[in-house]
């Protein structure tokens, strides 16, 4: 795979999570996991790297799926520009 900087778009709109208080995830920023919305270790060679979330209470979170957001891993609604 090339260097390449530019996130793939892995879906147009955000992804329910329940998060669990004292557990970390991993989002990916990439795009390319196939375990959507978090990390499978698909950017090596992308020169991205996942985004660590560590959850304070238990709660669902909007996990962005464009990878486009300005305030990751949450969406913010930027896949509606897309």
């Amino acid at each position: 795979m090339s260097e390449t900087s530019e996130p793939v778009i892995a879906q147009r709109g955000p992804y329910p999570v329940e998060v669990r208080a004292g557990r970390d995830y991993f989002w990916c920023r990439c795009g390319r996991s196939a375990t959507q919305p978090f990390c499978d270790g698909s950017h090596k060679g992308t020169g991205i790297t996942p985004l660590k979330y560590h959850a304070d209470v238990d709660q669902t979170l909007y996990f962005c799926g464009c990878k486009h957001s300005a305030t990751p891993p949450c969406c913010d609604g930027s896949h509606k520009r897309l």
